[in-house]
């Protein structure tokens, strides 16, 4: 039996769209890859129309990885594409110096580095390179040194390759100065503290050699400047050009290392430079300190 209820004619109103990830508001454009509507925080422009932050995100976990010639991840200068390791450094450092003056000198005292202290604590080897005296200039030069090598080299090597460069090259400016410290008997350099991220920098300074190589730029300017800058250590008090030396020498092996490597190899590479620099660098460390006899005194 028909009926005639003029309520069953109108038509229903269809809801409006709202975003999934914001449901209390109204969105009509939709993503070009999904489909779903999206308001205007989570809409990305793409090359047709917009995409939503979901699938700009899944897109970007799925493409493939691009690699710098030296096999470091080509990150975007956003964000993710920022120096963060060389960041790290420069706030341990900092924390650090800021603690030394806050204790009085005995945060530095629990950290630094000397060739003979009466016990071998290996940690000492890397905690000194985070270390600097009171004075700001040191601190400040390092700093600045380290920034302007590190936003150049990070981006180049990927994080984890500049990590091993960094801790190597500090660990090879302490290995050095016990080296090049003399008779133990005679040279006060065994019971001489030290302190300074400038092996760490050096070490840097002398891996811009090899990376500019491998990509064909001029070498000039680094060569002016290791020579500035290694001539301080000779001129200037209280400088230890052993670190300089040993840091320089350390940071241009190991980015030789990464910037040489073939290219089917160069996972390999990143994962044998630190096991092997961490093995020399300590069999050089129980050598010298077995030859000098000290361990014994």
């Amino acid at each position: 039996m028909a009926t005639n209820d003029p309520a069953a004619e109108e038509p229903t109103e269809a809801a409006a769209p709202v975003c999934p990830r914001h449901p209390d508001r109204v969105a009509y454009v939709r993503c070009q890859r999904c489909g779903r509507p999206a308001c205007p925080e989570c809409q990305r422009p793409a090359a047709v129309g917009v995409q939503c932050v979901d699938c700009v995100r899944e897109a970007r976990r799925t493409a493939p990885r691009a690699r710098t010639v030296f096999g470091g991840e080509a990150r975007e200068t956003t964000a993710g594409g920022r120096p963060v390791v060389t960041f790290t450094i420069i706030g341990i450092c900092v924390a650090s110096w800021v603690l030394q003056l806050a204790t009085g000198g005995r945060w530095t005292e629990l950290l630094w580095f000397w060739p003979w202290g009466g016990v071998v604590e290996p940690w000492r080897f890397l905690t000194a390179s985070f270390l600097h005296s009171t004075s700001p200039l040191h601190i400040l030069f390092n700093m600045y040194a380290l920034w302007i090598t590190g936003q150049f080299l990070e981006p180049l090597l990927g994080r984890l390759r500049f990590t091993v460069l960094c801790l190597l090259a500090a660990v090879g400016g302490q290995v050095a100065v016990l080296l090049l410290a003399g008779d133990p008997l005679t040279s006060t350099a065994w019971i001489t503290p030290v302190v300074g991220a400038s092996g760490m920098v050096f070490g840097l300074f002398g891996a811009m050699l090899p990376v500019l190589r491998r990509l064909g730029r001029s070498l000039g300017q680094v060569l002016v400047l290791l020579a500035i800058n290694g001539a301080i250590g000779f001129f200037v008090p209280r400088i230890s050009w052993e670190a300089h030396l040993g840091g320089l020498v350390t940071g241009a092996l190991v980015a030789a290392a990464y910037a040489y490597a073939p290219r089917e190899r160069r996972a390999l590479v990143a994962w044998l430079v630190p096991a092997v620099g961490i093995v020399v660098l300590v069999g050089l460390a129980v050598w010298r300190y077995t030859t000098a006899g000290v361990l014994g005194m």
